[in-house]
């Protein structure tokens, strides 16, 4: 009785079977139904189906369920109508007697048809990556940092060429506000007096205030912020050792 499928009449007598000689004995059920050579799950099933005949496991129509017909009407409208929507198409049906159906109905019939009109996306740029400087001095890229010299914290602002990687210019200073930043950028750019690079920062304070805006907007410059980027940076002392 192992995956075959067994007579209604044979399953329930398999039940009465062993119920009645778990019953007359006092051994446990499972016992039975183990020397049977059924499994477990079978068993139960089969009682929880006891006296029930075999019933297919398909669907069974519904009486609510769109009949042929109305599909058909539901198509036929949608291609009188194209420039409206599935929702409308379904309480414009509705005015006009066609079909009563619900605006979610109307979509299922009109995606199985394949009807539907695709929406006109826009191609996106995510994940295309960053389009990187074609020359130097294009894109400048700053960024602020703590420094140890000597058991005294600095603050260390470095400027990073995009193209060539090197540094434009860099300072340490005990202070870096956003006129810190100012004076940094104009000692770059009086290095490079003919260039208007693109600056790029992270969303730090400096670069976020009002008066840093101003100076890009004047200088003839742009800004772009992103995320926190690190700058590193090897500076040493005099006599040669790292600090």
């Amino acid at each position: 009785m192992k995956s075959v499928w067994v007579e209604p009449d044979v399953r329930d007598s398999v039940v009465d079977y062993a119920r009645m000689w778990s019953d007359k004995t006092e051994i446990t059920l499972n016992s039975f139904i183990f020397w049977i050579g059924i499994t477990r799950s079978k068993f139960y099933n089969w009682r929880k189906r006891y006296g029930k005949v075999n019933e297919h496991n398909s669907w069974i129509p519904r009486d609510w369920w769109i009949e042929e017909c109305e599909k058909q009407a539901i198509i036929e409208f949608y291609l009188g109508h194209k420039g409206d929507g599935y929702r409308r198409i379904a309480y414009m049906m509705l005015d006009a007697g066609i079909v009563a159906v619900s605006p979610s109905s109307v979509y299922r019939v009109l995606k199985y048809a394949g009807l539907l009109r695709k929406w006109n996306r826009k191609q996106s740029s995510k994940g295309t990556g960053f389009k990187g400087p074609g020359r130097a001095h294009e894109h400048w890229h700053i960024d602020v940092s703590y420094i140890n010299i000597c058991g005294t914290f600095y603050y260390f602002c470095g400027i990073l060429d995009g193209y060539s990687r090197s540094i434009v210019h860099w300072e340490i200073r005990e202070s870096m506000t956003e006129a810190d930043i100012e004076i940094i950028l104009q000692r770059a750019r009086e290095k490079n007096p003919e260039e208007k690079p693109r600056i790029i920062s992270d969303n730090g304070p400096q670069f976020i205030a009002r008066d840093f805006k101003e100076f890009i907007r004047i200088s003839g410059m742009t800004h772009v912020r992103t995320s926190r980027i690190i700058l590193r940076a090897t500076v040493r002392s005099r006599d040669g050792t790292r600090v």
